[in-house]
């Protein structure tokens, strides 16, 4: 094993490095489509063509009648008309047909049998005359034998398929598939399905590399996990080398005494860089080995996921001979102020909605770690290397990653986080298929700041008034002023302190946060839970400076929780169904309610009407009562209205 530390060779614009593999494959004689294979036409979908599809036979290859009628000599019709009808009798020049019957001999028009009265068994009258060929498919009316019907390096659809067929043609040849070896490297990693302990990280990623190939059209081969070792590694590049068109070495792409792939890369082949300008992603490796792209994509998912698609994708398509697509874009209004780091290109996902006149874009996790920020994702938007990112406000354009279609019949919801939403989520999509509710969590108060900005449908609220020691109507005053919104009630939920599963440290109420030795992890300034948090700390005249965590912050019931499942903290202030979540101990500390604050203007819209349905229904109440710690005693109730 080697414990030499790699340095990033460069730091290059992602184009720029692209750009340098492709031109080096070019030389190379790698990246033109790979050598054609023979298949049947009726599985072609989605294959490329490698030659020209040339008709066999014509189609129809015989003069066929297009109508269920009469078949005659054009001739003998000839002055029939209206004021002047004309016999026909049934014989070699009038012979009945049905649609797609051979033309007769000596017939060269078909009169449909709705203009066509039976005055006796073998004899018809017609009052308009045929016109030659009339309802009549001519040969080669849709293909001719000798004709082209697709040219190489053609993508196949569903269509040309029967293009094809109709031709004649039932086999073709296309550009083989390329394979596309996937190594996932780490020994931390186990596969999925199996016990975990502390350390082990599920080996997701190459599955969903996987995917994104059978995406492209290549043929994705997964290797088995290997650890750690320089020597392994080095076996399992060449042996992926020998069989694949593409290799894909996941993690290790860094520079920790344990990441190798750079330094193989460059003994067995070409390195040719080590560090994009890209976040995330930064450290991908892109280089040759035996004519053979090498591409080494960092081990956090968005990472690999980003150099997946700037890096690897570009190559599957050069190898099919097909054209890679453009990605669908849409100009939208970014909600808050988003700073980027000059010198590199960001890659930021967002959640998206339609609110009035406006399509809001509003940024969610930038963890390269995140899986499910690409998960929530419905874009992403790029902030160039050479811009510090954008002002709040500003018309950004987005790569979608839903149809647009669906993100305007979006729900946008902005404001504190409650697992309750989750449940309205899934059951408002199994009511109405055609709509979701996007969920943004940056607390009370900050959504209802969004809300007066217009980023959203309604908010999420349960802002304790400190005076009075009711709920959320006083901040809507002084936040809304006399703006027209209602006020409904979603759920009344417990709040209190979660700990560690038989609360081995004793803590009974928040007088306890302050011992020595209790660490703490707080919700974020302007969460309804802060704001609780502080009232009541301020009531048993507790210092907040004396609890250990409290400038700690995490934006969800859920992220505290896990903070503390993880041992991480021991107590968090949070709500009773998340602690039940993770098997937490509860010590409740009060009741509290959560609303939904809904702007006049939606009132009557789909996106609320939608809403107010499926909290109406059983389904959604028993739900999420059996998460426990919530009453539904006023859930879909009107508990304020001002202006309407």
């Amino acid at each position: 094993m080697r414990n030499k530390r790699d340095v990033y060779l460069d730091d290059r614009p992602w184009e720029e490095a692209l750009e340098g593999l492709l031109n080096h494959l070019r030389e190379k004689g790698s990246l033109v489509p790979l050598e054609p294979e023979e298949i049947n036409t009726e599985e072609a979908l989605g294959r490329v063509t490698a030659e020209p599809i040339f008709a066999f036979n014509s189609s129809p290859h015989y003069n066929a009648s297009a109508m269920d009628g009469i078949a005659v000599d054009s001739a003998v019709t000839f002055g029939a008309s209206d004021a002047s009808p004309k016999l026909i009798r049934l014989g070699e020049k009038a012979q009945v047909v049905d649609t797609g019957d051979p033309i007769p001999a000596g017939c060269d028009a078909v009169i449909m049998i709705e203009d066509v009265h039976f005055v006796e068994e073998e004899v018809f009258e017609i009052t308009s005359a045929a016109a030659p060929w009339q309802h009549v498919r001519a040969i080669g009316e849709d293909v001719v034998a000798t004709e082209m019907i697709l040219p190489a390096n053609h993508k196949i659809r569903p269509m040309d398929i029967g293009g094809i067929l109709a031709g004649g043609i039932g086999k073709i040849r296309v550009h083989r598939k390329p394979k596309v070896a996937l190594l996932p490297t780490g020994t931390e990693l186990v596969q999925p399905g199996g016990d975990i302990k502390p350390g082990d990280i599920v080996e997701y990623n190459t599955r969903v590399f996987g995917s994104l190939v059978r995406t492209w059209g290549g043929e994705p081969l997964r290797w088995p996990i290997t650890i750690d070792d320089w020597g392994k590694l080095k076996q399992s590049i060449l042996a992926a080398v020998a069989k694949a068109d593409i290799v894909v070495i996941n993690a290790g792409s860094s520079a920790g005494r344990e990441d190798f792939t750079a330094e193989l890369v460059r003994e067995l082949g070409t390195l040719l860089t080590h560090g994009a300008a890209i976040k995330p992603g930064k450290p991908v490796i892109l280089g040759e080995i035996n004519d053979k792209p090498v591409i080494g994509v960092p081990g956090y998912p968005v990472s690999a996921y980003l150099a997946m698609e700037l890096f690897v994708r570009p190559i599957v398509f050069k190898m099919l001979g097909a054209v890679q697509p453009n990605p669908v874009t849409a100009e939208a209004i970014i909600s808050r102020k988003m700073p980027s780091p000059m010198g590199v290109e960001e890659f930021i996902r967002v959640k998206m909605g339609q609110v009035g006149e406006k399509l809001i874009a509003t940024p969610i996790s930038r963890g390269a770690g995140v899986i499910m920020s690409l998960v929530r994702a419905d874009g992403m938007l790029r902030v160039p290397r050479l811009s510090e990112g954008y002002r709040a406000g500003e018309s950004v354009k987005i790569e979608l990653m839903r149809p647009l279609e669906e993100v305007r019949q979006t729900t946008v919801v902005i404001g504190s986080h409650d697992m309750t939403l989750d449940i309205l989520a899934n059951h408002l999509r199994r009511r109405f298929p055609e709509a979701s509710l996007s969920s943004a969590n940056v607390g009370s108060l900050g959504g209802l700041s969004a809300l007066k900005r217009g980023e959203c449908h309604c908010s999420g609220t349960h802002l304790l008034d400190e005076e009075t020691g009711g709920y959320n109507v006083s901040y809507i005053q002084r936040l809304l002023g006399d703006r027209p919104v209602v006020l409904v009630n979603l759920v009344y939920r417990q709040q209190g302190l979660m700990v560690a599963k038989g609360n081995p440290l004793n803590i009974q109420g928040l007088e306890d946060l302050g011992r020595e030795g209790i660490r703490f992890i707080n919700r974020q300034r302007g969460a309804g839970t802060r704001i609780l948090l502080d009232y009541r700390l301020k009531q048993l005249n507790i210092d907040p400076d004396t609890i250990y965590g409290y400038t700690r912050e995490e934006y969800t019931h859920m992220a505290v929780a896990a903070a503390v499942a993880s041992g991480a903290a021991d107590a968090a202030l949070g709500i009773l169904a998340a602690a039940k979540a993770l098997e937490l101990d509860f010590v409740p500390v009060v009741e509290e309610r959560y609303d939904l604050c809904i702007p006049g203007e939606y009132w009557e819209t789909p996106y609320i009407k939608r809403l107010l349905e499926v909290i109406a229904t059983t389904e959604f109440r028993q739900q999420v009562e059996a998460l426990g710690g919530y009453d539904l005693r006023d859930c879909g109730g009107v508990m304020y209205r001002q202006g309407i």
